[in-house]
């Protein structure tokens, strides 16, 4: 009879959670469908090479222009500058932790750095509105300090708890038996870190760095807040910006449904879609290249 009962326990517990994945994959098709659904029409009045290379966002003027090139441009400009700042600065945060801190420093790092990733969005994007931009408008003598550098500096911030926090799991998953090996023909301690325990964690450390720079790509309310919302090429490090997720974010809410700028909005959603998408299939080859070959 217990033998029964388990058997049918196990059978519903499997279809439970079949029916919770398959729950989860109709979901993300239909978000999918509806973006397209609503994106496309885009194309009966611009054409996709206006609408991609154009270089001027005016939809509610007389002679409205749905050109989002800059807008691409300050997302990969910011994406970039986060990532340039945030990569290095954690994959050295989660070495440190994983093989050079003692255990009573790490159980002190590890928590307060998964507390700075709970960090709500809004709450950092206001500490670079009333902390950050009043200094670097100050310092460098700015007519504004809500720029480019500002939301990648806050971008950064972000990212840097899980990226850190994942690559230490990764670093820290090493076998001790490749260390030992590295030891034993002489390699000292720095030498093993860099040849031997960075690189047989390299898989681990790319998912984290996938799933930083994914938060750094999909972020809107620090944008919104700080990146200026200047629908123009950024002229230097300093420029007032607006990426595509921020664009989304100021002016759906007053955009009347059905109409060209409406379609436009979610034809830039299509966008973010296709190069979240493109980029997640390149880290994903990345990280399963390094999988394979350190296994």
């Amino acid at each position: 009879m217990k033998v029964h009962k388990s058997i049918v326990y196990d059978y519903l517990v499997e279809k439970l959670f079949f029916i919770i994945g398959l729950s989860c994959l109709v979901i993300l098709f239909l978000i999918m469908f509806f973006l397209f659904k609503e994106g496309l029409p885009l194309l009966n009045k611009v054409s996709i090479s206006d609408f991609i290379f154009g270089m001027e966002w005016y939809p509610t003027s007389d002679n409205p222009r749905f050109g989002v090139f800059p807008l691409i441009s300050a997302s990969v400009a910011v994406t970039l500058i986060a990532s340039l700042m945030a990569v290095p600065l954690s994959i050295a945060i989660a070495v440190y932790m994983a093989e050079l801190a003692s255990p009573i420093t790490r159980e002190i790092i590890k928590p307060v750095i998964e507390i700075i990733a709970s960090i709500p969005s809004v709450v950092i994007g206001f500490f670079g509105m009333v902390v950050v931009a009043p200094f670097l408008q100050s310092y460098f003598d700015l007519d504004t300090g809500l720029n480019l550098f500002n939301a990648a500096l806050m971008l950064g911030f972000m990212a840097i708890p899980t990226i850190a926090s994942i690559s230490e799991d990764a670093i820290s998953s090493v076998p001790v038996s490749l260390k030992e090996a590295s030891y034993a023909l002489g390699a000292n301690r720095c030498q093993t870190i860099i040849f031997v325990t960075v690189p047989a964690a390299l898989s681990g450390i790319w998912t984290a760095i996938i799933l930083g720079v994914s938060r750094v790509i999909g972020e809107t309310m620090v944008v919104l807040m700080v990146a200026g919302g200047a629908a123009m090429m950024p002229g230097s490090l300093f420029s007032p910006v607006r990426p595509l997720t921020s664009n989304i974010a100021a002016e759906m809410a007053e955009t009347p449904v059905g109409s060209t700028h409406y379609h436009a909005l979610f034809a830039i959603g299509i966008l973010l879609f296709i190069i979240t998408f493109v980029f997640n299939i390149i880290a994903d080859y990345l990280s399963n290249k390094y999988k394979f070959k350190h296994n």
